[in-house]
């Protein structure tokens, strides 16, 4: 598993976690539901900005994006 489909995992598993559409993560973000979708899909290469823009949405520290499933850190 690469680091953008990790990433995006983790984006899903905590945007389902505070109970939020795509739609209204996307709205909090300032970025398109589209991009979101993708980035959870491991489809994007996203930027550090956008990165942080989606952890402080979904009030998560940013480095628990960078987690798989099994509590190791992607390297």
């Amino acid at each position: 598993m690469n680091i953008t489909h990790t990433f995006g995992l983790q984006v899903r598993h905590y945007r389902k976690k505070k109970g939020v559409s795509q739609e209204e993560l996307a709205h909090i973000c300032g970025l398109h539901r589209t991009y979101i979708g993708s980035v959870e899909r491991g489809e994007r290469n996203i930027t550090l900005k956008n990165a942080e823009k989606i952890a402080l949405a979904l009030d998560e520290p940013l480095v628990s994006f960078f987690i798989g499933t099994n509590g190791e850190y992607r390297k």
